[in-house]
C-alpha cells in the first residue's frame, strides 16, 4: 500500500493519494478581509492549486464538504461555487453551518478527487 503526503508538516499534510484517490485538507482564505464570495473564491482557487499540484483537477472531483460560519451568507458562497464548479460534473456535497479555527474565517472547503486515467 502507497500512501503520497504533500505539503505537509508535524501537525498535517495538504494533500493524500491513495488508490488514485486525492483526498484534501479543509482550505481556507489567506486574505480575511474580504467577503463571504472573496473568501470562497479564494478558498477554490487554492483548490485548484493543490489538485493540479496531485495531478487531477476539479473536473475529478468526488465529494465535497463545505463549513459557513453564517448561513445568511451561504448565498454568496454557493454564488463562487457555482462559478467555479465545472457544469455537468458537481461532486455529492455537504455544507453546514460551523464556528471555524479562526473567527476572520468565513469559509473552509475541502475535497476528494479522482486521479485521471493515465
Amino acid at each position: 500500500m502507497t500512501i503520497e503526503y504533500q505539503d505537509s508538516n508535524a501537525r498535517m499534510s495538504q494533500v493524500a493519494i491513495h488508490n488514485a484517490t486525492v483526498y484534501l485538507a479543509g482550505q481556507v482564505p489567506s486574505d480575511t478581509r474580504a467577503d463571504m464570495r472573496g473568501q470562497t473564491e479564494q478558498v477554490l482557487s487554492r483548490i485548484d492549486e493543490l489538485l493540479a499540484q496531485a495531478g487531477t483537477s476539479k473536473q475529478h472531483l468526488l465529494s465535497a464538504q463545505v463549513w459557513v460560519t453564517d448561513m445568511a451568507e451561504f448565498g454568496q458562497m454557493n454564488e463562487a461555487w457555482e462559478a467555479w464548479v465545472v457544469p455537468g460534473r458537481p461532486p455529492v456535497r455537504a455544507a453546514l453551518e460551523a464556528k471555524l479555527a479562526r473567527p476572520e474565517w468565513k469559509v473552509e472547503i475541502m475535497v476528494v478527487a479522482a486521479l485521471p486515467e493515465a
